[in-house]
């Protein structure tokens, strides 16, 4: 079989799954699970085989695989149905098979009492489908129609749960802010294929290397709205956490794999488009630098376990689109697959631990003794994912997270020539900021969960199988893709991804002071609530009659007692930020701004076309109707069947006529 049909059945088989999902969801629920998983690893083994068959694309000496056929005659500019496989595409779309085929063993389990698991495996499958087209496409007309399946399938992903009022709020959210930013990236996608003549994506970028662009800037920055949204940079970030109202298999395919890399993966692809405008790279620079140090801020001050992975998500998303804007794709890409193996874990891991403790809450979970015993496997394999997400030495963190250091270094020194200094300065500094925050938070979270004093954690039975092994295939590349960065260099172009000795220092260092502060104030934060009453743990641990661990999955409701979200006297984010803690744990009140930036004067000039439309328009509309009837009622009137009347009427007439007739013919 040729690596061109390899290719063309990784997108198609997960699609194929889904649509058979659908059909046979409701009159053959036995066939649902294995349409669910089997499409979805085929894929992921035909995605390493097109991988290892294009051995690193360009950098090893074999060129991309391309192929093309015309998918309909537009008359104008052409819009093929292309393929476009390199080293980046390859190791992508591996990554995006392997995740995806982990969240649907994972949801097996996960949801297995749920009624509505046919139509969410379908969707996840439509949504790896989708991804996996924007991954391999070659045409920006086929590459926009993955991305906005992926927005469609989020919006019901998201919504799963929705007879909760925030999953609905969360899904309509998602699809709102990322349609925001997909109108001008629309834009910015026939602008870019009329300047260019064609939607092919080599010949744009030979169009961008011959200086064919007659508007870089203004392209660029309609493509960055878009995938501001789509990524959820600044300011268009605020969907994301609230998209943890859905299920934890979903957040893990949304944040480690799809959606939110796809924006990242489509700046490294058309990479010279924005680096034919400097001032494109600053904004991209200023972007990932407030969107970095923003929500490693807003991490440190959640309470929400699912929301401080949803900001670090964010954070390291910034790192991503940071590397970018020093022009360097494959500290970017390197990033994203190290991130896609751990976040994957994080988040997995997230709901084994919410399966054992019935809530989301850090708070919850730190007055509970006992939890790492519970769940082994997550215990091990999160502290393994955190310490890569703090990058920490020799973890895949580590080595993404230095190779975006290293690229923001060598941009700042003036020794790329392709970037400016200033993005380079802002990246690094926000950068090693941010390395601060990350182990702080990530320190902070795996305190919280599993050093936690109080209750002892409830016991609900051991974990499905299916959930516990796909933590440990993940716990893999998180630990070990790190060792591979010199052989990763090959399907990057040839180029370098080594960390250096500098930024090593400097990143490592900061995450090790970032880590051992958050340990010191837990320290004492801990003996500080040890003279503190726990509030609802202690004084009503039997308030609510425990309920199902799958009643508690669906419900988000804890499944033991009533153990109440309140202010945890042991956290230690309250002490590190301090009067900064109340606004960072809202966002710094972004939701509120919108809400009186947009939301209100939209209600308001809606509520201004309901006063018009009701007592402006509909009265003329009543009043036509009134005066028709007043004057058919005049008129009934006059018909009074007295032949005398209307005689008298007809010569009256006749008499006013005349009259009228003759002053005429007199002015005449």
């Amino acid at each position: 079989m040729t690596t061109t049909t390899l290719a063309v059945l990784v997108p198609l088989l997960p699609f194929l799954g889904a649509v058979a999902g659908l059909l046979l969801g409701r009159t053959s629920p036995g066939f649902v699970r294995p349409l669910a998983v089997l499409p979805t690893l085929l894929a992921a083994a035909l995605a390493v085989a097109v991988a290892v068959r294009q051995g690193g694309g360009a950098g090893a000496g074999k060129a991309p695989l391309e192929a093309a056929t015309e998918l309909t005659p537009t008359g104008s500019v052409p819009i093929d149905l292309a393929l476009y496989i390199d080293g980046f595409a390859a190791l992508v779309a591996v990554l995006v098979a392997v995740v995806a085929s982990c969240v649907q063993i994972y949801s097996t389990g996960y949801l297995r009492d749920d009624a509505r698991y046919p139509s969410y495996a379908a969707l996840v499958s439509l949504f790896t489908s989708a991804m996996l087209l924007v991954v391999y496409s070659g045409d920006l007309m086929v590459l926009l129609i993955g991305w906005e399946i992926m927005g469609i399938c989020s919006y019901f992903l998201v919504g799963h749960y929705w007879e909760t009022p925030e999953a609905r709020a969360a899904s309509l959210k998602a699809f709102l802010v990322t349609k925001l930013g997909d109108v001008p990236f629309l834009i910015g996608l026939f602008a870019l294929a009329t300047d260019a003549g064609t939607f092919r994506i080599t010949s744009v970028l030979e169009t961008v290397g011959n200086g064919g662009l007659d508007h870089p800037t203004l392209i660029a920055l309609l493509l960055i709205a878009g995938v501001a949204g789509k990524s959820a940079q600044f300011p268009l970030h605020t969907w994301l956490p609230d998209a943890m109202a859905g299920p934890t298999p979903v957040s893990a395919l949304i944040h480690a794999a799809t959606m939110v890399a796809a924006g990242i993966y489509f700046v490294a692809r058309l990479l010279p488009v924005f680096a034919a405008s400097t001032a494109a790279l600053v904004v991209l620079a200023v972007m990932a630098a407030i969107t970095m140090v923003g929500s490693g801020l807003a991490a440190l001050a959640q309470d929400d376990i699912k929301r401080v992975l949803a900001y670090s998500t964010i954070g390291q998303l910034g790192y991503m689109l940071g590397a970018l804007a020093v022009g360097d794709r494959g500290a970017a890409v390197f990033h994203l697959l190290s991130h896609g193996a751990f976040k994957a874990l994080l988040f997995l891991g997230a709901g084994v631990i919410i399966h054992a403790a019935g809530t989301n809450s850090l708070a919850a979970m730190s007055r509970m003794s006992g939890l790492s015993k519970r769940i082994p496997d997550a215990y091990w394999t999160m502290t393994i994912a955190l310490l890569a997400l703090a990058a920490m030495p020799p973890f895949a963190g580590f080595f993404s997270k230095e190779s975006v250091l290293v690229a923001a270094e060598h941009a700042a020194l003036g020794d790329t020539g392709t970037a400016p200094g200033a993005a380079g300065w802002t990246v690094l500094l926000a950068g090693l900021l941010t390395a601060l925050l990350t182990a702080a938070y990530a320190t902070r979270l795996w305190l919280l969960a599993f050093r936690g004093h109080g209750i002892e954690a409830p016991d609900h039975g051991k974990q499905p199988l299916a959930m516990n092994a796909v933590l440990w295939v993940l716990a893999l590349p998180s630990l070990a893709l790190g060792l591979t960065v010199g052989y990763l260099a090959e399907w990057f172009d040839g180029h370098s991804l080594a960390p250096n000795l500098t930024t090593s220092v400097l990143g490592t260092g900061v995450a090790l002071v970032g880590g051992l502060i958050t340990y010191g104030s837990w320290r004492h934060t801990t003996a500080l609530a040890a003279r503190t009453p726990i509030g609802a743990v202690a004084a009503h641990p039997d308030a609510e009659p425990a309920i199902s661990e799958a009643e508690a999955i669906e419900t988000h409701v804890p499944a033991y007692g009533n153990i109440a979200a309140a202010p945890d006297p042991a956290d230690p984010g309250r002490l590190l930020l301090g009067p900064l803690h109340r606004h960072a744990a809202s966002g710094f009140h972004l939701d509120a701004v919108y809400h009186s930036l947009f939301v209100r004067p939209v209600l308001a000039a809606a509520q201004l076309v309901r006063f018009l439309d009701r007592e402006v328009i509909d009265t003329y509309v009543r009043a036509a109707g009134t005066g028709s009837r007043w004057l058919g009622a005049a008129v009934r009137r006059a018909q009074t069947g007295n032949v005398q009347t209307y005689l008298s009427a007809l010569l009256a007439g006749s008499v006013v006529l005349a009259v009228a007739a003759v002053l005429v013919a007199a002015g005449a």
